[in-house]
């Protein structure tokens, strides 16, 4: 693990990535990476997130600067300017239940191919996608979703990366803190080893690459 600056940790993703970014609805957004795609105009971006949050607010402000191609999320509902771009062709988005999402996300993470999951049977989402029977029940093959980069925010790191989260903080940020090539984080706090008791460790400092320093 390495401690870089927000500056650092964004020039080292290229136009095009594709991102993981946690939060739910802004909380638990690591915001000072997303000012930073924003001021450094990363582009063409494939984004998997929860929701597009709002404008001005966490991954919004992506839709703000029109940097977003692809939108892999459970919903959109509280973004104007996302559903308008979707509306004219401008991204391309895929809507997914958020228990799906989730564990499409837990899937790729733990290496596996995907998840069998009886949500979207015998409806529209089931076009394209593999039916599987199970005791004369019907589910859908959902594949795992991988990332370039995790955008990740945690309440606490410590000096090792180890890391613990307060609250909502901890729907996505966990899950794809594993399921990406390249793992980058903010903290509200970056404590000495030993401050976060080892029980309390959420995600453990070998799945974290680079720390961004607090000014």
């Amino acid at each position: 693990m390495r401690t870089v600056s927000a500056e650092e940790a964004v020039a080292m993703i290229p136009n095009g990535a594709r991102l993981m970014v946690g939060g739910f609805m802004g909380v638990g957004t690591p915001e000072r990476l997303l000012d930073e795609l924003v001021r450094q105009q990363k582009s063409e971006l494939t984004i998997i997130c929860n929701d597009a949050a709002v404008p001005g607010k966490g991954v919004g402000k992506l839709f703000d600067a029109a940097l977003v191609s692809t939108l892999t999320a459970s919903h959109i509902g509280l973004n104007p300017r996302a559903q308008q771009q979707m509306m004219a062709n401008k991204i391309a988005v895929d809507l997914v239940p958020q228990g799906t999402l989730v564990e499409r996300i837990r899937a790729g993470g733990c290496g596996l191919g995907g998840v069998l999951t009886p949500t979207g049977a015998g409806t529209i989402v089931e076009e394209g996608k593999r039916p599987i029977e199970i005791n004369g029940k019907t589910f859908l093959l959902e594949t795992a979703l991988r990332s370039d980069f995790a955008l990740i925010h945690a309440f606490l790191a410590d000096y090792l990366g180890n890391l613990a989260y307060a609250l909502t903080a901890r729907n996505f940020n966990p899950v794809m803190a594993m399921a990406a090539d390249t793992v980058i984080v903010t903290a509200e706090h970056i404590v000495p080893v030993g401050v976060i008791a080892p029980d309390h460790v959420v995600t453990p400092a070998p799945l974290v690459d680079y720390l961004v320093a607090n000014g």
